[in-house]
């Protein structure tokens, strides 16, 4: 699957791209977390469903990793389909 979130608050400048790199990594996902321009941060995440929806969830706010999600995260707007490829390892941009 992959999961294309645009994560809105105060995600930059805190570690925010760090901490969800760290995140995806540790469950062998596949992606990026992004910069955006107007401060939001873009998530891509391919792997596993199951992973993927663990993403989300601490994106959002909830799940057991979320004390150590830096920064405020006040909306998510996510995405699903099916894995496209061209990643080879989670990168921060």
């Amino acid at each position: 699957m992959r999961l294309t979130a645009v994560v809105s608050g105060s995600v930059q400048g805190v570690g925010f791209r760090y901490s969800t790199r760290a995140l995806a990594m540790s469950m062998k996902l596949i992606g990026v977390a992004e910069n955006l321009p107007n401060g939001d941060v873009l998530v891509i995440a391919e792997g596993p469903a199951a992973e993927c929806e663990k993403v989300l969830a601490w994106l959002h706010g909830t799940g057991p990793r979320v004390v150590r999600r830096p920064g405020r995260v006040d909306f998510v707007d996510a995405r699903w389909g099916p894995a496209e490829g061209g990643f080879r390892s989670f990168s921060c941009r």
